[in-house]
């Protein structure tokens, strides 16, 4: 997947919105005010970073030599995907939708009845 189709596919979601909060090549994909997925226009074309599960990441990171441990975030909840090596389109999907269902997992009550209403 690219840039673009990463981009399409977490605009797909529920309630996702997208915005440049850090700089003008981390675009950061909200769902309720809060981070799922970064994905990086930079040259240096570092991929995407996505919120998992603690264990998941560890063994994603054991089984792929493009997942790694998050740039500049918390390592334990958060891998970086370099989107540019082996990693299939399936896989990266999947990832993206642990990620946003973490995210969506730890909304309030409240938070997730204006979810569904996006529905």
């Amino acid at each position: 997947m690219n840039n673009e189709e990463i981009r399409e596919y977490c605009l797909a979601k529920p309630a996702v919105t997208e915005s440049l909060p850090f700089n003008d090549t981390a675009l950061v994909f909200k769902v309720a005010g809060k981070m799922f997925a970064v994905l990086d226009l930079s040259e240096e074309k570092r991929g995407v970073t996505l919120k998992c599960d603690p264990e998941r990441a560890i063994g994603l990171r054991e089984h792929f030599e493009e997942v790694t441990p998050a740039w500049h975030f918390n390592k334990q909840h958060w891998n970086g995907v370099d989107i540019y090596g082996s990693v299939g389109e399936a896989n990266l999907k999947e990832w993206i939708d642990h990620s946003y269902k973490l995210l969506v997992g730890s909304l309030s009550r409240k938070q997730k009845a204006e979810l569904e209403r996006h529905r």
